[in-house]
């Protein structure tokens, strides 16, 4: 390519990642500003003792960083995955994290321990108020993630698929676990367990806000890092590696980083579902395959998806007599739209 042509590229990338931040930060706006309760604005941002200003502040601005942190996460690992696994029915579940996740958290919550002093009395120090369910959530993804990446290894002459079928097997004998611990469990607990499952955003205080955001920055900064390489690869290992991309180092790199980025967004909200697998697919078929650009588009435009979906949930909550989870909002939405984008493009969706 020309050096005119690497400019006009640049330049392409620059702008559609710009739409897409304005489309993030008008989204990320509208769910501040908008709920179930209805608040003055300009009492929110002047008096710091009324209850608008409790509610923006404590609730919903919160609650918004944290949809933009998740959805940018999950929707970036599946756009990369999709290229790594060459696979467009990928999602960033696929590796067995949120098996390992799903099974830490559900054991947590079934022996209610609500808090890591529960889990480790005395080893943490000041930790010990943290989430029990959050820390076995961590740990059983980080657990999920060695052993797949340990089981698949030294079959470098099928890969990525190895890595892939031992992560979609890993996750079905998560799968019979958790219901087991379902059927054993008192009805109270169960609740509580079906919901995390279920997906939902909470409201995190801000050190860990502040955590999520920065493991998704490295991660999904190694991503798009990487995408240039991951772009060769995609035309085949030895056709990337003739080109001089070191394949190998650069896949363990990626699923590490999507690994990483998918454990701390399950750990905090459970499963969400469709975020990773739908954005990525809508911009592909909008702006093309190119990596480099997908994968910083989809970051943003997962930021936003699952910002609007949460302020759906939160819109509902008279409709429903509760707030159902977010991670049923986005499967209403990202299901009917997966299935219209299937029949209407036809074998483009499925390679």
């Amino acid at each position: 390519m020309t050096w005119e042509g690497r400019r006009l590229q640049a330049s392409r990338v620059l702008g559609l990642c710009a739409a897409g931040l304005a489309l993030t930060l008008v989204a990320f706006a509208t769910a501040v500003r908008f709920g179930e309760q209805p608040i003055s604005l300009s009492s929110a941002l002047g008096d710091p003792q009324s209850s608008d200003a409790v509610i923006f502040w404590s609730l919903r601005l919160p609650r918004a960083l944290l949809g933009v942190i998740v959805g940018a996460g999950l929707a970036a690992s599946g756009a990369t995955l999709q290229g790594l696994l060459r696979n467009p029915l990928a999602d960033p579940f696929v590796l067995g994290v949120s098996g390992g996740a799903a099974l830490g958290a559900t054991l947590a919550l079934a022996l209610g321990l609500a808090t890591v002093g529960q889990v480790a009395p005395g080893l943490l120090g000041g930790l010990e108020r943290l989430s029990g369910p959050a820390l076995l959530a961590f740990l059983g993804a980080g657990a999920s993630v060695l052993f797949v990446l340990a089981a698949s290894r030294g079959h470098s002459a099928r890969a990525p698929y190895a890595a892939l079928l031992t992560g979609v097997v890993f996750n079905a004998f998560a799968s019979a676990v958790i219901t087991l611990v379902k059927t054993l469990s008192d009805p109270d607990r169960l609740g509580e367990i079906l919901y995390w499952l279920a997906g939902t955003l909470g409201y995190e205080r801000g050190a860990t806000l502040w955590l999520a955001a920065l493991l998704q920055v490295a991660a999904v900064g190694v991503m798009v890092a990487l995408s240039g390489r991951l772009n060769l690869m995609m035309l085949g290992d030895d056709d990337a590696a003739t080109l001089g991309v070191p394949v190998a180092r650069t896949r363990r790199l990626l699923l590490l980083a999507t690994s990483a980025s998918v454990a701390g967004v399950v750990t905090l909200t459970g499963l969400i579902g469709f975020v990773g697998l739908i954005v990525p697919h809508v911009l592909r078929l909008a702006f093309g395959p190119d990596q480099r650009l997908l994968v910083p588009l989809s970051a943003l435009g997962g930021a936003a998806f699952l910002v609007l979906a949460d302020l759906l949930a939160r819109l509902a909550v008279p409709l429903f007599g509760g707030e159902p989870p977010v991670g049923v909002i986005t499967a209403l939405l990202g299901g009917p739209l997966f299935i219209a984008l299937l029949y209407r493009r036809g074998s483009s969706i499925t390679g």
